[in-house]
C-alpha cells in the first residue's frame, strides 16, 4: 500500500521533461509568429523592387498582417477555450506554414499581401492560445515561473532578432527565404505537437460562439488598427483616421452591449471585474507603446540619424537579447520566487523607461555609443524582467476555462498598445522634425530631435506602466509565491 501513495521519481522526471519538450516545441511555433513581426522590414526593398510596389503600397506587406494578427486574437482565445487549445495551436500552425509557403512564392503584389494577411491570421490563433498551453502544462507556480521566463524571453527577444536574421536572409539567399525558411520549422512543430502537447479539457464544449460578439470586435479592432496605421501615413486622406476611429468607437460599443445581453459572450465582462487582470492589461498597453518605440524607432534612428547600414543595426540589436536571454531564462523566475510579481515587475519596468530616457539625451556624433550600449543593456534587463510577471499577473486570477480568452487579451492589448503607441510617437517625431526644418534647423538634427522627443515619450509610458502595476495591483495575489524551494 505505502508504494501506491508514493510517486515513482522516475515517471516523475519523465512527466516534468515531457513538459518542458512541449513547451520548447510550442515556443519554436510562437517564435515564428513572433519573428515575422519584423523579418519582414529588412527585405521590404527588396520585395518593392522585386515585385514593383510603388512606395505607399509596399506598407500592406506589412500591415496586412498586423492588421489579421490583431482583428483575430480574441476570437482565437474564445475558440481554443470552445473546442480545445492544443488542437486550435496545431490548425494555427499549418494556416501559418502554408501561407509562409504562399509568399515565398507569391508571383504578384496582391498575391503577397493576401498570403501575409492569412500568415496573420495563423499568428493570431497560435499567439491566442501559446498562454493558456503554457498554463497548463505548468500548474506547479515555481516551475510555471521558469516556464514563462523562457515563454517571455521568446516572445520579447523574437522581434530584435527577426532584424538579425532578415539582414542575414535577405542578403545571402533573397527575400523568399524569411518566409520559405518558415516551411520546415513549422512541420516539425505540427509533428513533435500532436505528440507531446496533450488536449486539455474544455468547458461548454457544446455552447455556440458568440458570431455577432466575433464579427464586431475583430472588425472593430481591424479598423483601430487601420486608423492606428493611417494616422502616421502623410498620404493617407486628411479625416480618414477620424472616421476610422469613429467607427471602431460605435463598433466597441455595439460588442459591449452584445457581451452584457448574449448567454454566452465572447467576452464576459465579469473577466474585467479581476482587478490584477485588468490593471496588468493597461499596464501592457503602456508598456508595449513603450516596447514598440524602442524597437522600430531605434532602428530608424540608428539608419537616418546615425548613419548604420542594415547590418550593423542587426548586430545592434544582439546584445539585449543575449542580456534579455539571462534574465528571462534564469534570474526572473528566481526573483518572482523571492519578491512575487510586483518588484521585479516595477523594476523591469522602470528600467526599460531608464533605458528609453538614456536613448532620449543621446548626442549625435562619437559619443552616441556611449549612450547605446548602456540603453541596449537596460533594455534587455527590463525586458527580461518585465514581460514574465506582467503576464503571470494578467492570467494569475483568472478561471482555467477562460485562460484562452484570458490570454488573447493580453496579446490583443500588447499589439494595440504597441501599434497606437508606435503610430503617435513616431508621428509626433516626425511632426517635430518638419517643423524644426522649416525653421532652418539642419536634417540630422531636426531628426534627431523627433526622435529624442518620441523616446522620452516612451520612457514616459514605461514609467507611468511602473507606477501604476506598483500602486494598483491587489497585494494579497502578487506576494511572493511558494515557489521560492523549487526555483532557489
Amino acid at each position: 500500500m505505502e508504494c501506491q501513495k508514493t510517486a515513482n521519481p522516475a515517471d516523475e522526471d519523465r512527466s516534468i521533461l515531457r513538459r518542458w519538450r512541449a513547451l520548447y516545441v510550442m515556443c519554436l511555433g510562437v517564435l515564428m509568429m513572433t519573428l515575422d513581426t519584423t523579418i519582414v522590414n529588412v527585405a521590404l526593398p527588396a520585395i518593392r523592387t522585386d515585385l514593383q510596389f510603388s512606395p505607399a503600397s509596399i506598407a500592406w506587406v506589412v500591415n496586412a498582417y498586423i492588421l489579421t494578427f490583431a482583428g483575430f486574437l480574441l476570437l482565437g482565445g474564445r475558440l481554443g477555450d470552445l473546442i480545445g487549445h492544443r488542437k486550435l495551436f496545431v490548425t494555427g500552425i499549418v494556416l501559418f506554414t502554408v501561407a509562409s509557403l504562399a509568399c515565398g512564392l507569391a508571383p504578384t503584389q496582391t498575391w503577397l499581401v493576401v498570403a501575409r494577411a492569412a500568415q496573420g491570421l495563423g499568428g493570431a490563433v497560435v499567439a491566442a492560445v501559446s498562454l493558456s498551453l503554457v498554463m497548463n502544462l505548468f500548474p506547479e507556480p515555481g516551475e510555471r515561473a521558469k516556464a514563462m521566463g523562457f515563454y517571455s524571453f521568446v516572445c520579447a527577444g523574437g522581434g530584435s532578432l527577426g532584424v538579425l536574421l532578415g539582414g542575414v536572409l535577405t542578403s545571402s539567399l533573397g527575400w523568399r527565404s524569411i518566409f520559405l525558411v518558415n516551411i520546415p520549422i513549422g512541420i516539425a512543430v505540427v509533428l513533435f505537437s500532436t505528440r507531446l502537447l496533450s488536449e486539455n479539457r474544455v468547458r461548454g464544449r457544446n455552447t455556440r460562439p458568440d458570431i455577432a460578439g466575433a464579427v464586431t470586435i475583430t472588425t472593430a479592432l481591424i479598423l483601430l488598427d487601420y486608423a492606428i496605421i493611417s494616422s502616421a501615413d502623410t498620404s493617407s486622406p486628411p479625416r480618414l483616421p477620424l472616421v476610422l476611429f469613429l467607427a471602431a468607437a460605435v463598433l466597441i460599443a455595439v460588442f459591449l452591449r452584445i457581451q452584457s445581453k448574449t448567454a454566452a459572450p465572447l467576452v464576459p465582462l465579469s473577466v474585467f471585474r479581476l482587478r490584477n487582470f485588468t490593471v496588468a492589461n493597461l499596464a501592457t498597453v503602456l508598456w508595449a507603446s513603450a516596447i514598440f518605440a524602442w524597437f522600430s524607432i531605434t532602428a530608424v534612428y540608428l539608419q537616418t540619424v546615425q548613419g548604420y547600414d542594415t547590418l550593423q543595426v542587426a548586430i545592434a540589436f544582439l546584445p539585449p537579447n543575449l542580456v534579455m536571454a539571462a534574465f528571462s531564462l534564469g534570474l526572473s523566475a528566481r526573483l518572482i520566487a523571492r519578491f512575487g510579481l510586483k518588484i521585479p515587475m516595477f523594476t523591469g519596468l522602470a528600467i526599460t523607461g531608464v533605458g528609453l530616457g538614456l536613448l532620449a539625451i543621446a548626442p549625435v556624433g562619437d559619443n552616441f555609443m556611449l549612450y547605446l550600449v548602456p540603453a541596449m543593456a537596460l533594455y534587455g534587463i527590463g525586458s527580461g524582467i518585465g514581460y514574465n510577471p506582467l503576464v503571470l499577473a494578467a492570467l494569475q486570477d483568472v478561471d482555467p476555462a477562460e485562460s484562452g480568452l484570458a490570454s488573447g487579451v493580453v496579446n490583443t492589448s500588447f499589439l494595440i498598445g504597441g501599434g497606437l503607441g508606435l503610430a503617435a510617437l513616431a508621428s509626433l517625431a516626425a511632426s517635430r522634425a518638419h517643423n524644426l526644418m522649416g525653421e532652418g534647423v539642419s536634417d540630422a538634427t531636426a531628426l534627431s530631435s523627433g526622435y529624442q522627443m518620441s523616446f522620452l515619450l516612451g520612457a514616459a509610458c514605461a514609467l507611468t506602466a511602473a507606477v501604476l502595476t506598483s500602486a494598483l495591483l491587489s497585494k494579497s495575489t502578487v506576494s511572493s509565491t511558494n515557489a521560492a524551494e523549487n526555483s532557489a
